[in-house]
């Protein structure tokens, strides 16, 4: 987890939450924009240096002519219109250059654009959340035309993404947008896979964000989740954490997630079930090592303990507790249990038969 990725967002950006047609419920709307708007507090709360915008180009800047997988805005300014309405934002050219540098020495070589639109993708989750005047830096992923990156090629540039802040020191906020399960275009558009969405949004309820990495591109298009690379980038930027909110609102054409990252992740130390080899504890590490796979050694240790012990160069306290065969205080000593556990199993069974 990067401590420059304060945190983030995943959103939707139907062009219906501008059109508003007769098809639309009206309070389906407002309740993404209320929870977007929710998100949005928690996100301005941090004050990020820049906010990170990824989303999809619907094929029509990045199409016919030239479709990279990633493309970096790296304009000063940022415009474009949908529905009636325009945008205008600042855009963080000099981070951007510096970003683009710096990928291409990590060995990614995204395209950059000066000119490129602010469509609806970017537009409509920069409206809802309020961004304003703040710097921002948009990429737009290719997720409409093949072959697209996989989620995994897409994860891994958020993971670059979030290097590349930390080396400038950047504190950036990345917002994802995009999905979930929709077929614009299709004959299928009014079956969006609403129980397949509910399965992918529980694992990452609970943080697994890496989850996003097991679906390949034919389930991504079989249940209309060909926008989830965007949220693959933003994973890789935010590493393993839990959100503050997931909240689903499913249309007739479109299930609408949308989830935020605003709380700053606490470090709490992990404790792991097999630890690795302390300095300290190698002599003893060394004696239980021989216990477990030498049958003379075993012997030995029957015969007398202490002396056994003795042989090794262990402090008091280690040398009393393998003598004993102390097991519980040797693992709370931070010895690894599955070497315990051989020994005691040879141990146990061997003293049984010598009684």
């Amino acid at each position: 987890m990067n401590p420059n990725v304060l945190g983030g967002a995943m959103l939707p950006h139907a062009p219906q939450f501008f059109t508003q047609p007769e098809t639309e419920d009206r309070n389906t709307i407002a309740a993404v924009q209320k929870v977007a708007a929710g998100i949005a507090v928690g996100l301005k709360a941090l004050k990020p240096d820049l906010w990170i915008v990824i989303a999809n180009d619907h094929a029509q800047q990045f199409f016919q002519n030239c479709a990279p997988p990633f493309t970096i805005h790296v304009g000063g300014e940022g415009h474009g219109e949908f529905a009636g309405r325009t945008f205008h934002f600042r855009l963080a050219s000099e981070a951007a250059f510096a970003i683009v540098r710096d990928l291409y020495r990590a060995g990614f070589d995204p395209a950059f654009t000066s000119s490129a639109q602010i469509d609806y993708a970017l537009g409509i989750p920069m409206t809802h959340l309020g961004i304003g005047d703040a710097p921002v830096l948009p990429i737009y992923v290719n997720a409409y035309l093949p072959p697209q990156p996989t989620m995994e090629r897409c994860y891994v540039f958020g993971q670059a993404l979030a290097r590349s802040v930390s080396a400038l020191g950047l504190r950036v906020v990345v917002v994802a947008s995009g999905g979930m399960s929709h077929f614009p275009g299709t004959d299928n558009y009014a079956n969006p896979a609403l129980e397949f969405d509910k399965s992918v949004l529980e694992p990452l309820k609970d943080g697994r964000l890496k989850t996003l990495l097991g679906y390949d591109e034919k389930l991504l298009d079989d249940t209309g989740n060909i926008e989830l690379r965007c949220w693959a980038v933003a994973a890789g930027a935010l590493g393993e954490r839990k959100p503050d909110i997931v909240q689903l609102n499913p249309s007739w054409h479109h299930n609408y997630a949308s989830l935020g990252w605003y709380t700053p992740p606490v470090s709490a130390a992990s404790v792991p079930h097999y630890p690795s080899i302390a300095p300290e504890l190698a002599s003893l590490t060394d004696a239980l090592h021989l216990l477990a796979n030498d049958r003379v050694a075993r012997d030995a240790y029957f015969a007398d303990a202490q002396a056994f012990a003795a042989r090794f160069h262990l402090g008091a306290a280690q040398q009393r507790m393998l003598a004993d065969f102390d097991a519980k205080s040797i693992i709370a000593a931070g010895v690894h249990p599955l070497l315990l556990f051989l020994v005691r199993m040879h141990v146990e069974r061997e003293r049984g038969n010598k009684a």
